[in-house]
């Protein structure tokens, strides 16, 4: 995750941890999906139980312990990195690391494709090969699980997504309107590391206003008009990267953003990269 996580985005990472769960798992097809577990405890402990076979899954994650607050936590926070042939993970650690933290350093050894906040459910579609369990709770170095995805037999397909909102550089593609009680698929379609969340403003009007204070890097201002309702469709994801839930939050607007860092450090808020959405009944 990006080393300099704007005060607006720290501050609705505890909103969402501690306010009613935004996701929950689906119902239906999803229900008869084979689960992978992980499970976290503080900032230093992780483990991967469950199915370990290719094709999709509901992700189930939960929390134990006690989670850092303020500037320096993610929140509960999990992820799932899949490592390229012949790559190792420490090979992967050591290039983020010497990247001060840039997860766009990955990509050559793997990519981080699904994450989420501990305890919850997210589905996304696992392929062959070596992967690692993040415990990304706190800021500093992730706790780590290595577990092996085989190939199935008969794979499980993931239930058919209601919406897709595609991240690329710099914007989002995607229908405008989501409904509540759906799924919502989020996906990486771009060349760098992006997230895909949204949180909530009184208007229209509002959330123009909040926009512009965001591309100018007022993150401080603009957090005085957002209110409580915040949606993570996905936290920091490689390219490539996806994952779907189905959609549980109060309708009404938002801003759809990506708070991810360039390499001369401006958000990419402040290159645009975010759009007015509406969540419907």
């Amino acid at each position: 995750m990006s080393k300099r996580l704007s005060s607006l985005i720290a501050t609705a990472a505890v909103i969402a941890v501690t306010a009613a769960l935004a996701f929950a798992g689906g119902a239906g097809a999803a229900s008869s999906l084979p689960t992978l577990n992980i499970a976290l405890t503080g900032t230093t402990g992780v483990s991967v139980s469950g199915s370990t076979v290719s094709g999709a899954v509901n992700v189930s994650s939960t929390f134990s312990g006690k989670a850092p607050s303020g500037p320096n936590s993610n929140g509960p926070t999990w992820g799932l990195v899949r490592l390229n042939p012949g790559a190792s993970i420490l090979q992967a650690v050591a290039a983020v690391q010497s990247h001060h933290g840039d997860i766009n350093a990955l990509t050559p050894y793997g990519s981080l494709f699904a994450d989420g906040s501990a305890s919850g459910t997210v589905q996304t579609a696992l392929s062959p090969g070596n992967y690692v369990a993040l415990n990304i709770t706190g800021n500093g170095n992730p706790a780590l699980a290595p577990f092996t995805v085989t190939q199935s037999s008969s794979p499980a397909a993931l239930p058919a997504a209601a919406n897709t909102q595609i991240a690329i550089e710099f914007g989002f593609r995607g229908p405008t309107v989501l409904r509540d009680g759906t799924i919502v698929r989020a996906q990486n379609a771009g060349y760098l590391v992006h997230m895909v969340i949204a949180f909530g403003v009184k208007n229209p009007a509002t959330g123009r206003q909040v926009m512009a204070l965001l591309r100018a890097g007022k993150d401080g201002k603009a957090q005085k008009l957002i209110n409580r309702q915040f949606i993570t469709l996905a936290g920091p994801i490689s390219p490539g990267g996806m994952q779907q839930q189905v959609l549980h939050t109060k309708p009404g607007y938002y801003v759809e953003a990506c708070f991810m860092d360039t390499q001369d450090h401006r958000e990419h808020t402040q290159l645009g990269m975010m759009r007015l959405i509406r969540v419907v009944k």
